[in-house]
């Protein structure tokens, strides 16, 4: 259906996403959008003021950006030497490491490959086929706190602490320093791109712990993922410090934060469809589709890390000029009626040949295989354990936030 374009409404919707406004259900302002155009202009505070911002609405067009790297690029330095930051270049306070600054997600070939293929070294997939038990283990641990009590805030009881708990153990990260974990990585979901001076101290504080574990881990090896990046970094695959902590710190952050809104948000969905609930409970061997199909109708991920146009070129029509920015909106695309039959109905039955809910092209997620295990995991557990799960609130009350391009559920309570 095509709609009339109005740029207002295209301005408020993004600036909506931005801001949380449209944190619960985005979709119906998204399929406005999509309807006005795959490529639209949007005014967002984004860049240095003499480049477009254009929001991509739909599938087809994401893709093509996401797999050409040749006119597209994540490394904004590429387009302008100041590029983005948590922090401005002048601010004495900010840490020498960005968390972020130095990863395969934020860098192109070749630095990308380079990264991608340390961290790949060791994240196999036999590595994480491996963890299966390690997941299951801590999924029934978790639920043996809360079973006997008959309910549970599924929020902080569960769906947090499930992914955090897993790549903490993955990572040789002791015991007694998981919940500072958790305090860190929520630091880093909400602190944007203009974080507080108090965020800013935590981020200190996580950036130091990780370099300090590096070094621990140097002087003492042992069976976990950060031993075995150091092995690989000392053998020769030329890896700076500054990237070592800067991957290691993303392991932590992007390791449990789009995995706890997997759960969370997937838990409440199949809540508000109790029939594709009911199917998974007769059939489990369905849960693996079912993951994939969450992902796709409501995932946690509100906008893929822009993307900057390299060279004058065209896109569904618009003529997108050097150093424009792109923003994709992973809501809208995995809504996009021309390519999903019934965009806008969950079935856990679906066959999915294009989810875009880990990204595209080089840029996809490396951990996708292990965010889907502890998705697969983290709901047949539950529903095999509790089997009557149940909101013990008004569904209306359930509230939301988003910050840092995720998004999630701040608490859930249940009975079963």
């Amino acid at each position: 259906m095509s709609i009339p374009f109005d740029q207002r409404q295209v301005d408020a919707t993004a600036l909506g996403l931005l801001s949380g406004q449209l944190t619960e259900n985005p979709f119906p302002a998204l399929a406005q959008l999509r309807g006005m155009g795959a490529v639209l202009p949007a005014s967002l505070p984004f860049g240095n003021g003499t480049n477009k911002t254009w929001i991509v609405t739909r599938l087809e067009e994401a893709i093509y950006i996401l797999k050409n790297h040749r006119l597209f690029t994540v490394d904004s330095a590429k387009i302008d030497p100041n590029g983005f930051s948590f922090f401005r270049q002048s601010d004495a306070d900010a840490p020498a490491i960005n968390p972020f600054g130095e990863t395969m997600q934020s860098l192109d070939e070749p630095d990308h490959r380079r990264l991608r293929g340390l961290v790949a070294k060791t994240f196999t997939p036999r590595y994480v086929q491996s963890l299966r038990p390690l997941i299951q283990q801590i999924a029934d641990e978790l639920l043996d706190r809360v079973q006997g009590q008959g309910h549970m805030e599924f929020v902080k009881d569960y769906a947090l602490p499930l992914p955090s708990n897993v790549i903490s153990k993955m990572l040789g990260i002791p015991v007694h320093k998981w919940e500072q974990i958790l305090t860190w990585s929520d630091t880093l979901a909400s602190a944007g791109l203009m974080p507080t001076e108090e965020q800013k101290i935590q981020m200190h504080g996580f950036l130091a712990y990780v370099a300090e574990l590096v070094d621990d881990k140097r002087q003492h090896p042992a069976n976990d993922l950060i031993s075995q990046l150091i092995q690989v970094e000392e053998e020769g695959q030329h890896l700076k410090e500054s990237e070592l902590i800067a991957s290691i710190a993303h392991l932590i952050f992007a390791g449990h934060e789009t995995t706890s809104g997997l759960i969370s948000i997937g838990t409440l969905m199949l809540l508000d469809h109790p029939d594709q609930l009911a199917s998974l409970k007769a059939d489990p061997e369905k849960i693996p589709a079912a993951v994939e199909e969450l992902l796709r109708f409501n995932g946690p991920i509100l906008l893929f890390a822009p993307r900057f146009a390299m060279e004058a070129t065209e896109i569904a029509g618009q003529q997108i000029q050097r150093g424009d920015i792109l923003i994709i909106l992973p809501h809208s695309i995995n809504r996009d009626e021309t390519q999903f039959e019934q965009a806008n109905v969950l079935d856990v039955t679906r066959h999915i040949d294009h989810n875009a809910a880990f990204g595209y092209g080089i840029h996809m997620c490396l951990g996708m295989p292990l965010a889907r295990m502890e998705g697969e995991i983290a709901f047949m557990t539950l529903l095999r354990r509790m089997p009557n799960l149940r909101l013990t609130v008004p569904r209306e009350s359930i509230s939301w936030n988003a910050s840092g391009g995720l998004r999630g559920l701040v608490e859930m309570p249940v009975a079963f």
